[in-house]
């Protein structure tokens, strides 16, 4: 494949599919996953699907019945960006935010849908429960006893650059249809990826165009892409993505509406992995390489290996920290550091 060639998303292997009956089964098969895999149809009973199948205007309808009248954030792209929502030449982003009603912002989708020339817009991450009445309710998958952050995406054909979060992730099409092109989690030095401070939606991406690909900048890539699955799912299906594997998300109509949660098998209070990495970085990238081997060491000992040698010769009653977590020695831990941060 040549630099500039696209890669050929739609022959990628595909990512299994499985079949659950009910939500016992559906959990079941979440629990047991350590891999992605799509379910078709799960969400097609839903009345936002069923409106979207009839029409995209229909849809639009549907959300704006139910929203509450919040200011919306709101992506505005570039018509010449090919909806990619990424960094311009400078590597500042090549999109823009502002605030506006979700009426308005469907107008001008509405308006766009009859124009080749209009700029993507798109609407990420908009928490249902806090900017809509009774879309939740009405439209959910029952996930059981997991404390999960619903969330809605909403727009023009966009491209989301390869990217992974922390929580576990069950992505339901609603309307429209999307592309996702997976990656294990031990690919991300073949993803080549961008700034950690400096993103265009918290965590780091991707900087491979996966549209037009450079071999020579991004050599490693061909690696990857021998990892990769895809998914193009319809509406009401859902795609499970397990903590912590890339996906890159491609909104392929005219209107696109996703809904997804998150949540994570670990308490909330445990804290963030990426705020200890990014404190690493700040903390012990710049040491001496002698220094840096001894930090590692100390990181073995107390946190990748954390056998019972560590604590052994500590009475129970005394290993405070060093035993295991609770709310109240986890935020002993969090006082801590930021007594520290602030000095």
């Amino acid at each position: 494949m040549a630099d500039g060639e696209g890669v050929p998303l739609a022959m990628l292997p595909p990512i299994p599919e499985i079949t659950v009956t009910d939500a016992g089964e559906l959990d079941a098969a979440l629990r047991s996953a350590r891999a992605p895999f799509v379910v078709r149809g799960l969400v097609s009973d839903w009345p936002l699907v069923q409106a979207g199948r009839n029409s995209a205007k229909e849809a639009r309808n549907y959300l704006v019945e139910r929203h509450r009248d919040l200011p919306f954030v709101v992506s505005i792209g570039a018509p010449d960006a090919g909806g990619r929502m990424f960094y311009d030449d400078a590597m500042a982003m090549n999109f823009r935010s502002v605030s506006a009603r979700l009426p308005d912002v469907f107008d001008r989708i509405d308006r766009g849908e009859r124009s080749s020339d209009t700029p993507s817009l798109y609407l990420a991450s908009i928490d249902i429960g806090q900017f809509f009445d009774g879309l939740h309710e009405a439209n959910h998958v029952d996930l059981g006893d997991r404390s999960c952050l619903a969330s809605i995406w909403m727009g023009t054909p966009t491209r989301i650059a390869a990217h992974n979060d922390f929580p576990d992730n069950l992505a339901c099409v609603a309307v429209g249809r999307r592309r996702f092109t997976l990656f294990p989690p031990d690919q991300f030095r073949n993803l080549y990826l961008g700034p950690v401070d400096n993103t265009p939606a918290g965590r780091a991406v991707s900087m491979v165009d996966f549209h037009a690909p450079d071999y020579t900048a991004h050599p490693r890539f061909r690696q990857a892409l021998e990892q990769a699955q895809v998914a193009e799912l319809e509406a009401g299906d859902a795609l499970y993505i397990p903590s912590m594997w890339w996906h890159h998300v491609e909104g392929l109509d005219p209107f696109n509406v996703l809904v997804n949660y998150w949540w994570r098998d670990t308490p909330r209070w445990l804290g963030q992995p990426q705020e200890a990495l990014n404190h690493a970085m700040m903390a012990i990238r710049e040491l001496p390489a002698h220094e840096k081997k001894h930090w590692r060491d100390l990181f073995d000992h107390y946190v990748f290996d954390n056998d019972e040698a560590v604590v052994a010769h500590i009475p129970p009653a005394a290993r405070s920290v060093l035993a295991p977590l609770t709310p109240e020695s986890a935020g002993r831990i969090r006082a801590f550091l930021l007594r520290a941060l602030n000095r």
